[in-house]
């Protein structure tokens, strides 16, 4: 996938309107709730940010994964879930309140911390025959393509919370479709080099998949959180925003065939979730047959 209107002018404006349907959902509530309840948003928020791209590094090493593929996961793990994760946290009966507190502060964050990721894989896989990356440049457009949008977003639900409501569910399901569109339309383009690497591709992709969810169980256990956090925070690290980690490889780097990774884990990141929500169903199935039966005279 060359340049073209579609990567230069259509990709990002159609994430930009994502970013804005996000911001309709979010109000300053969102953001407070780190101060009412700072463990679950911290937990969740270490994990996203740091501890989620240190498991890409490594399990990058681990496979031996081919550079581009390297970098591309890399990528794809300094991109928190967006709105797609608040969609399977909903679905899946979690804790949506946090899921969108711990959205919107780690898009927030991602701005900033995204681009010296990126710089980092760079240096370490490619090295000398890295393409052209400015830090500056990233941010700037990473702001102008998420933040501005949220706030123009936010504005709208402060001041018209009746029509931002109304419009909350359009712009989920577009989220998702656009997501699809753009996994399909990658991996399309990018058949003859997908077809030489899926098979590592796909293989990291999925043990980042499955070890990120069980990285969340695992944060959420250590901190004695509630069992509806648990699985929001496993659905959160293990839900990554897969169209903005193709648009970083294919306009800001220039390298289309860095976004086969993101476009592989944008199919195999719904296994993680979907275990995640089978385990979920059985234990409630459990609790339910196990709890004690009151009779009534």
């Amino acid at each position: 996938m060359q340049a073209s209107v579609l990567t230069e002018v259509l990709l990002p404006l159609a994430l930009a309107f994502v970013m804005f349907g996000m911001g309709l959902t979010l109000t300053l509530a969102d953001f407070a709730r780190l101060i009412k309840a700072p463990k679950a948003v911290i937990t969740g928020f270490i994990g996203q940010i740091i501890l989620l791209p240190l498991l890409a590094l490594g399990l990058c090493i681990a496979f031996g994964v081919p550079d581009y593929i390297a970098v591309g996961v890399m990528v794809l793990a300094a991109c928190p879930g967006g709105t797609t994760s608040n969609l399977i946290s909903h679905i899946a009966k979690a804790n949506l309140a946090l899921s969108v507190s711990l959205t919107a502060i780690s898009t927030i964050a991602c701005v900033f911390t995204t681009p010296f990721i990126i710089q980092f894989a760079l240096n370490y896989f490619v090295k000398e025959n890295a393409p052209e990356f400015s830090i500056l440049q990233t941010v700037t457009g990473l702001v102008g393509i998420s933040i501005f949008p949220v706030i123009i977003g936010m504005t709208i639900r402060h001041f018209k919370s009746g029509v931002a409501m109304k419009t909350e569910n359009f712009f989920r399901q577009f989220s998702m479709y656009f997501m699809l569109l753009m996994i399909i339309g990658v991996l399309i383009s990018e058949t003859d080099s997908l077809a030489a690497s899926f098979e590592s591709a796909f293989l990291v992709c999925l043990a980042l998949n499955l070890l990120s969810v069980l990285l969340g169980l695992m944060l959420a256990k250590i901190s004695a959180l509630a069992f509806k956090d648990s699985l929001t925070l496993a659905i959160e690290i293990g839900v990554q925003n897969a169209a903005l980690a193709m648009l970083i490889c294919i306009t800001f780097l220039q390298a289309p065939d860095y976004a086969i990774a993101p476009g592989v884990y944008g199919i195999a990141m719904y296994i993680g979730p979907a275990l995640l929500a089978l385990w979920a169903k059985r234990n409630a199935k459990i609790a339910v047959n196990t709890a004690p039966k009151v009779l009534v005279k």
